[in-house]
Order: C-alpha cells, then structure tokens, then sequence
C-alpha cells in the first residue's frame, strides 16, 4: 500500500468561482475544449487534478461534473491566467455544455483531488482510451520542463522523451492528438476499427514501446477500467512503475457522498474503500483492485 502523498490536496483549498467561457470549440467528433479565465485556479493546479463544473443558474442536472485538467492557459508574461478543459458529450450535462458559446457562465470548484506524484524516469509512457487523455497534455509539459505548475511551481525530475499511446473506437474520435505533438510527445494511435493507427487495443502497443525505451521508464494510465487493468499487468510483467488515474463517476467531488470509492490495498494484505475525489484520481496500479474477468 502506497501512504498518500505529502501534498494531499483536500477540497478545503479549493476555489469556487463563477467564470464566463472564453472559447468552446470542437476537437473532435462529440470532443470540445472549453476555456475560461481563473488566475487563482490556474495558479494552484497540478496535473492529474481535477474540477467539478455545472452551469450556472440551473437547477438541471443540479450536480456538478467531474473533469479533468487539460492545461493552464497563461498570459503574455507566462503567469497562470485560465483553464483549458477537454470533455466527451455523454450525457445531459455535457450536451448542454457543448451548445454553449463565449460568455455564457459556468460555476467551477477546484483544483480537486491527487495529481500525478512527481517521479524520476528517463521516459513518461502515458496511455489513454476514449477520453483518457485529458490528465495528460500538462504531465507531459511538465515532465518535459516545457510548463510549470502549481504555487510556488513545483519542481519535477525531467524526463528525456514523452510517449503517448492513445486508443478510440475510431480515428474522429481521437481528439487533442495535434497537441501533443506540438508539444513534442511522440504519439502512437490504435484504433477498435483499424480507421487510424493500429487496429486493435491500445494496450497492445504498451510493451513495445516500453521495450524499445529501457529500463528507466514511468507509465501513466487513464481510460476504461479493462484498458487500466491491462496496461497494469504490463508494467508489472515489465517491471516499470505505473500510476492510473481513475474515472470513477463523481457526485460531489468533494468527500461527501462515498459514491466514488474504489477498493485500494491496504498494509495488511486485504483492501478498503478509498474515495477517488479525495485520496484519488491518482494511485499507484499496484494498490487498485480493479474488476477484471
């Protein structure tokens, strides 16, 4: 069992603002990227944390959602000025955002939750299936020393090169991909219909890549529970570190309801219930007991 970190952050640090959207365009077929100003907010967040967002003045959906940093937008100086955030339209929340323009208000809370731990490794190997890229543009900036985050800005051992390895069911679905790239990640592309990229599971392509690489590589993971589990037993095989942040569906995002626990291993050998808004997103693959046939 890995003891939270040092830097825990508990919803008590969170900021709640009411923000007007700057621009929400489309990246991709049912994928957008909202931005909207919050220097307080874009100052505190490190990769891997979250936030919870509704529409404000709404009573319909009442709850928040939970969604991801995508990155710190900043300003002609480099100071933290905004947020970008990238989300999927699955359900009523997120098909009323996507309809949304620039100016209309949102209420946001965050940063939220447990980022990516800084680590040291010679190659940051991030894989992602569906939407599970989102955590990943600002982890490999930062890994890269292309971005820093946080105040004061945290300081992370740098990593030589930064691999992404992103799965969808078919290539228009495979938003952000540019962004990446421009930001020197190598990227390698599966796909379920064999419309781009390799046809089959991206975690099919996990080994080679970490084989090619050496010994001194990291791995990140975030999508489907399968594809998490999966990606794990790869990096246990190969013996190289692997964290996977949890999409765990999210009432509140802020301890409250239990309704996001996940079942993490404890010193002793058994698990227990850990909330993923809190202790989580972030945790060590080898702590999570995931649901596997």
């Amino acid at each position: 069992m890995h003891p939270l970190p040092a830097t825990t952050h508990f919803p008590d640090r969170a900021v709640f603002e009411t923000v007007a959207i700057e621009e929400n365009v489309c990246i991709g077929r049912d994928t957008y990227r909202i931005r909207f100003a919050s220097s307080r907010m874009a100052a505190a967040f490190l990769p891997g944390q979250f936030l919870m967002m509704r529409l404000a003045g709404e009573d319909e959906p009442l709850l928040g959602r939970a969604l991801a940093l995508y990155d710190v937008v900043r300003d002609a100086h480099g100071r933290p000025a905004g947020l970008d955030i990238v989300y999927l339209t699955l359900g009523k929340m997120t098909r009323r955002l996507a309809g949304l323009g620039a100016g209309a208000r949102l209420e946001v809370w965050g940063p939220l939750g447990n980022g990516f731990p800084p680590a040291a490794a010679e190659h940051l190997v991030m894989v992602a299936g569906g939407i599970g890229q989102t955590p990943f543009l600002a982890m490999a900036k930062e890994a890269l020393g292309l971005a820093y985050y946080g105040t004061p800005p945290r300081q992370v051992p740098q990593a030589r090169s930064a691999t992404l390895c992103f799965g969808a069911k078919t290539a228009d679905l495979l938003g952000g991909v540019d962004d990446f790239r421009a930001a020197g990640v190598e990227v390698h592309l599966a796909t379920d219909d064999g419309s781009r990229g390799h046809h089959g599971f991206v975690t099919e392509l996990v080994r080679p890549v970490v084989e090619r690489l050496g010994p001194s590589v990291r791995i990140a993971c975030c999508g489907p529970e399968a594809m998490m589990a999966a990606t794990a037993r790869v990096a246990r095989e190969l013996g190289v570190p692997c964290q996977v942040s949890l999409e765990t569906p999210m009432a509140c995002g802020i301890g409250i309801c239990f309704s996001c626990v996940a079942r993490i291993r404890d010193a002793g050998g058994g698990w227990d219930y850990r909330r993923t808004c809190v202790e989580g997103p972030v945790f060590d693959a080898e702590d999570v007991v995931f649901d596997e046939p």
